[in-house]
């Protein structure tokens, strides 16, 4: 079977020669320009052979153009953090307006896309990162978002609902530049970013509005659900072929989500403990247990999360020979 083709098959349930195997890493010291991030992610490709290519974006590329200043400041995964938020007083909410998505961060990250399709060798999946609207929104303004939409909803609604409007062109601009499919995250499903109702009532019907508009057109639409107990359940009415969030740290385990959700499953590997602290041995053999608790179908054997930079090459080489040695299922 082709990448593709595996990949594919891999989202129908339908038998795999082996399941599809993907993982992902932050380059936060060439994601500034197009041509840093897509030669990063063209050789991480090529030194992995991967089935399928998540593009590295900085985590808060998505907020440069309304204003947020942002850096690296030396976390383990890789992630960059805005070091001035947008947003600094609740009267700010206001200038948040619908972007021009072909300009600025959110243009470099698209000219990314293309040169990565342009480069790439074969025909693996390539995916685009975007960011539920919520989740931008705190991006923005950390912390003080929570309490500016309980206190003044008429101040922050207007700002959501021109995120959403961006994303939306945004998700639709992404694969018009090359991209197969969107890896869409949300940060904000889950205890510790809003309580569930909040999160249905301000972040899920945009989620929904967004991820619709590219049903149609998306090979491959990944929802990535972070945190430690996460709103799975929420998502059972969203437009996604796959789920992936944080299984190896949570109580939904990969055997019991692949029998209760419809979509297939992305995960199986611990990047926190496993990938960076246990021998290759450990990873190989927790490779093969997220296939067995699959039976290998509907699975994408992949990370919880982004891996940090310093696990070791033994590791993600134990993963794909893991993966690559388990035969049809």
């Amino acid at each position: 079977m082709t990448k593709a083709q595996r990949v594919a098959a891999a989202l129908a349930r339908r038998p795999v020669d082996r399941p599809p195997v993907a993982f992902w890493r932050h380059v936060p010291d060439v994601d500034h320009t197009s041509n840093g991030l897509a030669e990063a992610m063209l050789a991480f490709h090529r030194r992995w052979d991967l089935d399928l290519i998540k593009v590295m974006s900085s985590g808060v590329y998505c907020v440069e153009d309304w204003g947020c200043e942002v850096a690296y400041k030396g976390a383990v995964n890789g992630a960059k953090q805005c070091t001035r938020h947008a947003v600094q007083t609740r009267a700010d909410w206001a200038r948040i307006k619908a972007l021009d998505v072909g300009a600025g961060a959110l243009g470099r990250e698209l000219e990314a896309v293309r040169l990565i399709a342009r480069g790439r060798g074969d025909d693996a999946p390539i995916l685009h990162t975007l960011f539920s609207p919520l989740t931008i929104a705190r991006k923005l303004a950390g912390d003080r978002v929570v309490a500016d939409l309980r206190e003044t909803p008429e101040a922050v609604t207007p700002a959501l609902d021109a995120i959403t409007e961006t994303v939306e062109r945004y998700a639709v601009a992404s694969l018009d530049a090359g991209a197969d499919g969107i890896f869409f995250a949300t940060q904000a499903a889950t205890p510790e970013g809003w309580p569930r109702e909040e999160h249905d009532r301000h972040d899920l019907p945009r989620v929904r509005r967004i991820l619709r508009a590219v049903g149609g057109r998306s090979r491959l639409t990944m929802l990535h659900v972070h945190g430690d107990a996460p709103y799975l359940d929420a998502f059972d009415a969203v437009s996604a072929h796959a789920l992936n969030w944080h299984d190896r740290t949570t109580s939904i385990a990969l055997g019991p989500a692949v029998r209760r959700f419809e979509t297939a499953v992305a995960g199986g590997l611990n990047q926190h403990q496993t990938l960076r602290k246990e021998t290759p041995a450990a990873v190989a053999a927790q490779a093969r247990d997220a296939i067995a608790q699959t039976g290998g179908l509907g699975l994408i054997v992949a990370p919880g999360c982004v891996v940090p930079l310093d696990v070791p090459d033994a590791s993600l080489a134990a993963v794909v020979d893991a993966v690559k040695s388990a035969g049809g299922h």
